[in-house]
């Protein structure tokens, strides 16, 4: 809390047992609870004027893309809010890093903490892998296995662990190949009279697709391809394309965050050359 806070960290901690005040309809029945501080002027004045925690969901429809501007909101939810509070695009792009403490500060309660309690991380984000690592040590950090692959065997503890999560309309799939396979696929989609959507970076020129979105420079730029996923995902609901392709970008720092975005965005779905 004291290195990453306010900033995009959400801790899962245990709920007391005795004397707990958190509603049942915040933990759906759970023994923990998540926990963030944002850093957001108005999001800190917000909670400061309310003068006790806010529950807060994300302000989108489940297993949608994450609204990253109000208008994303209105959206989704027009028909089922009052208003928004609009603070500006989202910094990051991406949702906040979500660790679990709490088997940690369960057995630290109790005096029994040793080095088999773990910080476990349940979903990438903005705090990085190596950034949490470097903070507490590399041994007192791990990968839940839902981040291995294995997530179909487990019921998810985190929003965004679901098998297919930030979904645009059509289906998406991710090309790990070169130039000429990816425009060969497109061009097979397009044989089939399918209208295809591609999502790529702008050194990368595929021929043939009926609608691009770019999400940065090239697949070093990272940080940029973070901010503009959700909106470039969004943007596709705005066509007629029938299905989404897009190499997978990042694998460390703010890139795992990434990659494990657009895996969930496309269920998985990987074309391997």
């Amino acid at each position: 809390m004291q290195k990453f806070w306010p900033g995009p960290l959400t801790i899962i901690l245990p709920i007391k047992k005795e004397g707990n005040k958190i509603s049942k309809y915040v933990t759906c029945g759970m023994q923990t609870v998540g926990v963030r501080m944002p850093s957001h002027p108005i999001a800190r004045a917000i909670i400061s004027g309310a003068q006790l925690p806010i529950a807060a969901p994300s302000a989108n429809k489940s297993g949608k893309p994450s609204p990253t501007a109000a208008a994303h909101v209105v959206e989704d939810l027009s028909t089922k809010i009052s208003g928004v509070v609009d603070g500006g695009s989202t910094g990051i792009g991406l949702e906040s890093t979500v660790v679990d403490c709490s088997e940690a500060a369960a057995a630290e309660e109790q005096g029994k903490i040793d080095e088999s309690q773990r910080v476990v991380i349940l979903r990438p984000g903005g705090v990085t892998i190596e950034m949490l690592k470097d903070a507490v040590g590399e041994k007192n950090v791990s990968v839940d296995p839902g981040l291995k692959g294995e997530e179909k065997a487990l019921k998810p503890k985190s929003p965004g662990m679901l098998y297919t999560h930030y979904a645009p309309n059509a289906p998406f799939v991710l090309i790990q190949g070169s130039k000429d396979f990816f425009e060969k696929t497109v061009k097979d989609a397009r044989a089939e009279k399918k209208k295809v959507g591609v999502l790529i970076t702008e050194d990368l020129k595929i021929d043939g697709a009926d609608h691009v979105e770019t999400l940065a420079r090239d697949d070093k730029d990272l940080e940029t391809a973070s901010r503009k996923l959700y909106g470039a995902l969004r943007a596709f609901d705005q066509t007629e394309v029938e299905i989404i392709y897009a190499p997978l970008l990042g694998s460390s720092g703010i890139g795992a965050a990434l990659a494990n975005r657009m895996r969930k965005a496309a269920g998985n779905s990987v074309l391997t050359e």
